[in-house]
């Protein structure tokens, strides 16, 4: 049930994707299923999760390396997944009114479900590499979505910067765990959190630690990370919504909560984490009071908040995290409210903008009610929710054990965001809803549409009910996170409104009062609207993207100056480099030789001769070519005296192909090379080409002596019971090593996509144009229309048989290919496309999706992904035959390997004559 729950919002998000544009309708509909089926089943596993049991599944994919589709749920995944879930079913019923016309609603919420799957698999993730997986995937959706209004280039700017500080925060993190592994000995989250003193006392924790940190405060906005967030406002206010204040940046608290257990305890952790957590938030409360846009304000509060939280994890008492996880809950209700709140006002005013805003209270009364209830809740005012997480973020901040310092920074810290929090939410409502205005707006102000105010009400009634009777709403939930993160170290508390006059309460009261003190002396003693802010993270930021690109722009200029030698021997140099590694470690020592039969000394003479041949007669480029097939057809040879048909067979089928290309790519070059002038540079050429070629012998030499018995006989012993073919090739490339095989076509794919794309416009020099209609060649042409259909039979022949002789995809396609590649050059390219062509990058496509699909359908029936099975199956007349699952990923190599090469060579055939253009 969690790889449903999982799933949905990805495969929603795939068909929403594939809508037209003006499918709007259907889009929003699909997009709210999304949310609200995977609500259903969270509810099915709530019972298992509140008796403490949890829930997990675990498909094991690559488990030698600790690679798992390993799923967990219990209290803190259970509650962030419910926050997820149900937040992101109220931002879909709002962006369905937010969203104009001109707006993609197809792309929107296609990339929305993205973000909440990615979500979803962060917070359900029992496997730190599957976690950090997630992670990026959150990093690359909320790009997507913060960069939807791509034609806006401050949209453009919030993207790139969200995803460079947050995408190299997942960087770290990948390194982080992969530390933690190594050092619990198994990324398993059940295993890592229970080695907590383990970790702690590991000579690797300092650097462990640092990574993850990097990557929490990255995501989080921690100082001195937090610029990214402010410029992210530039998104649709959906999206700001939604991912900041319930997800996007509360993974990186989420992260906090659950690696506490393994992380926390030591003083490294504590000065740390509460030092940043304690910056943050005064520097985001006190930025917050002097923002005009209304999104800035609240992307600046926050900042604060997630300050907030963090020092609460940072003191990490357990007290401190049940508070902790408490605000989560909190800010994540009146958070999302009031960035909706605001986005009705830029919706209904044209502007966000506070110095042209006011008085809209009388004109919107009861959004403006709505958003001054969520802003006393953000301001921690009695009766809401705000304030009893406020009041228990005080009590933690009194009891800090420690140096006096931390004690005393942390209580000051702590009065200081108080009385901030209260200014900035009083300037939000003030300068919004009352005082002189609105003025210079783009619209008159209305009320919104009625559905679209309803996601606002109902977090403002949710904040209220937790306000006023949290232990009949929030209790549970707050217990049952609590749990997942202290496990039965949950201490006991209590959630009532009032627990009498205390410092916590007095300290509420100072905040309220200095907040509204200082919010109306600042207005009194300077021009609040004159105040011009400029980030220093985002100058600092752009200064160094700024460089970094000009080096990169020098390094290109050197390296891919447009010299073909260049890049050539820069290729050929780097894998000297990488060969002689190798035999310079002495890791690839030769071994025993055996005595060549006569034929194998004849073979060598032929490829040695052709070789040399090739180097005497380069510039003549059609007759070195031909030389060079000579070259090629011995290799072949040289396989079948080392009894390897397949690879043979494999070899002359490439060999026709390559030269077919070369020769076609001959047709537009001149017939001879030019004299290499300088005699410097032959030398060099000489020296780098006897190097490579005597590197070459030497590893050939040094593996065709190694001894026979190595893991190619525990392969041999295992093809034909565990592969369930005979030919141990095609079953290694199928089978045993099936995903390189996948991901070999994928290249082989996107080069045909690559030559496609460089060449459907090229045109010839005028020059180099035949004038005159080709001379038909009749007999050859009618000859190899009528072999076309006996290839066609051979190529599935090759195919069918190849699980146990030789053949197999990939030789089934060069052989469909080459009697193609003859009905290119004899027939001409219109003639073949109009008869017989292919919509070849879509076959591509269909190939990699059938081999993608068949790995999939072992990890749905429960086994690793791409796991074959074999069976036989009863055919009348013909008995029972051997079926084996991967017969239908070789489909996906023959389709991908005959439509590339069709794709390249047909490409390299149809240069066209340029376009004259008339002058007017």
């Amino acid at each position: 049930m969690l790889e449903a729950l999982l799933a949905i919002p990805f495969v929603l998000a795939l068909a929403i994707g594939l809508l037209p544009r003006e499918r709007r309708r259907t889009a929003a509909w699909l997009a709210g299923l999304a949310p609200a089926a995977s609500l259903v089943l969270l509810a099915l596993l709530t019972p298992a999760v509140m008796s403490g049991e949890g829930v997990r599944s675990l498909t094991e994919w690559v488990p030698t390396l600790g690679l798992a589709l390993s799923l967990r749920l219990d209290g803190l995944a259970w509650m962030f997944a419910g926050l997820v879930l149900a937040i992101g079913g109220l931002i879909v019923l709002y962006a369905r009114y937010y969203l104009s016309e001109e707006d993609s609603m197809p792309r929107f919420f296609s990339y929305l479900l993205l973000f909440m799957g990615s979500m979803l698999g962060l917070v359900v993730a029992g496997n730190l590499i599957l976690m950090a997986v997630f992670w990026e995937l959150t990093s690359v959706s909320s790009f997507l979505l913060i960069g939807f209004w791509n034609h806006r280039s401050d949209a453009r700017e919030g993207a790139r910067m969200a995803l460079a500080i947050t995408g190299t925060g997942g960087l770290a993190l990948l390194g982080g765990v992969i530390l933690l592994g190594r050092i619990a000995g198994s990324y398993e989250l059940d295993v890592v959190l229970a080695a907590g003193p383990q970790i702690l006392a590991s000579p690797w924790y300092p650097a462990a630690l640092g990574l993850v940190l990097l990557a929490v405060f990255t995501k989080s906005a921690q100082f001195p990370f937090q610029f990214w967030l402010p410029h992210a406002m530039a998104a649709p206010t959906p999206v700001s919504a939604y991912l900041h204040s319930a997800t996007m940046v509360k993974a990186g608290v989420f992260l906090l909560a659950r690696l506490h257990p393994a992380l926390a305890g030591s003083d490294l952790f504590f000065y740390v984490v509460s030092g940043i957590g304690a910056i943050t938030l005064v520097v985001g409360s006190w930025h917050a009071i002097f923002q005009h846009d209304v999104k800035g304000l609240l992307a600046y509060s926050t900042i604060s908040h997630l300050g907030l939280i963090t020092l609460l994890f940072g003191l990490s008492t357990p007290m401190a995290v049940v508070a902790g996880l408490f605000h989560i809950i909190n800010h994540a209700t009146f958070k999302a409210s009031l960035f909706m709140a605001a986005g009705i006002i830029d919706h209904e005013t044209g502007t966000r903008d506070m110095r042209r805003l006011g008085g809209l209270f009388k004109l919107m009364p009861y959004t403006g009610a709505l958003a001054i209830i969520a802003s006393l809740a953000m301001a921690g005012v009695p009766l809401l929710n705000g304030f009893l997480s406020k009041e228990m973020f005080f009590t933690e901040a009194l009891e800090v054990e420690g140096h006096q310092f931390m004690r005393l920074g942390i209580a000051g810290a702590a009065v200081l965001a108080g009385a901030f929090g209260v200014a900035y939410s009083l300037r939000f409502v003030h300068d919004t809803f009352f005082g002189k205005g609105p003025a210079r707006v783009e619209k008159t102000p209305h009320e919104p549409p009625r559905w679209m105010r309803i996601p606002v009400e109902v977090l403002v009634v949710v904040c209220l009910a937790v306000g006023i009777v949290p232990a009949l709403t929030i209790a549970p939930v707050l217990h049952a996170a609590a749990t997942g993160v202290l496990g039965e170290d949950v201490p006991a508390y209590s959630l009532a409104i009032w627990h009498g006059l205390n410092v916590p309460l007095m300290m509420s009261l100072f905040g309220l009062a200095a907040g509204i003190a200082l919010y109306f002396g600042i207005r009194k003693l300077i021009d609040l609207y004159g105040i011009s802010y400029d980030s220093l993270g985002r100058r600092v930021f752009e200064w160094k993207f700024e460089r970094a690109t000009g080096w990169a722009a020098k390094l290109t200029a050197t390296l891919e100056n447009g010299s073909l030698q260049r890049y050539l021997g820069l290729m050929v140099l780097s894998a000297l480099v990488m060969g002689a590694t190798p035999f310079l470690a002495g890791s690839l020592a030769p071994g025993a030789s055996q005595p060549m039969p006569p034929l194998g000394w004849l073979v060598w003479a032929i490829g040695v001769a052709a070789t040399l041949a090739t180097v005497v007669l380069h510039r003549r480029r059609l007759l070195a070519l031909v030389v060079m097939g000579a070259v090629g057809l011995a290799v072949s040879l040289a396989f079948v005296l080392l009894s390897a048909p397949d690879l043979a067979l494999t070899q002359l089928l490439v060999e026709m192909v390559t030269i077919a290309l070369m020769l076609l790519a001959l047709n537009y070059l001149p017939e001879e090379s030019p004299v290499e002038r300088s005699r410097l540079r032959r030398w060099r050429d000489a020296l780098v080409a006897l190097a490579a070629g005597g590197g070459t012998a030497a590893l050939v030499y040094a593996v065709i002596t190694r001894p026979l018995e190595t893991v190619s006989s525990e392969i041999l012993v295992r093809s034909l019971p565990e592969g369930g073919g005979s030919n141990v090739v095609n079953v290694i490339l199928v089978d045993f090593r099936g995903f390189d095989t996948l991901g070999e076509i994928t290249v082989f794919g996107i080069a045909g996509l690559v030559v496609h794309a460089l060449l459907r416009r090229a045109r010839l020099l005028p020059e180099r144009v035949i004038g005159g209609e080709p001379d038909p060649l009749l007999i050859p042409n009618l000859v190899a229309r009528l072999l076309l259909p006996l290839a066609l039979a051979v190529s599935l022949y090759l195919f069918l048989r190849g699980h146990n002789l030789p053949g197999g995809g990939f030789i089934a396609g060069l052989v469909l290919a080459v009697p193609m590649l003859l009905q290119y050059v004899l027939s001409g390219t219109d003639y073949v496309e109009q008869r017989l062509g292919f919509d070849y990058p879509r076959v591509i496509g269909l190939g990699l999706g059938v081999a993608l699909l068949t790995g999939l359908g072992s990890w749905l029936l429960g086994y690793p992904y791409m796991t074959s099975h074999t069976d036989y199956v009863a055919v009348p007349l013909l008995g029972k035959l051997p079926m084996a699952s991967a017969m239908a990923f070789d489909t996906g190599v023959y389709l991908v390997v005959a439509a590339g090469t069709l794709l390249m060579l047909g490409m390299m055939g149809s240069v066209r004559a340029p376009t004259l253009r008339r002058r007017g």
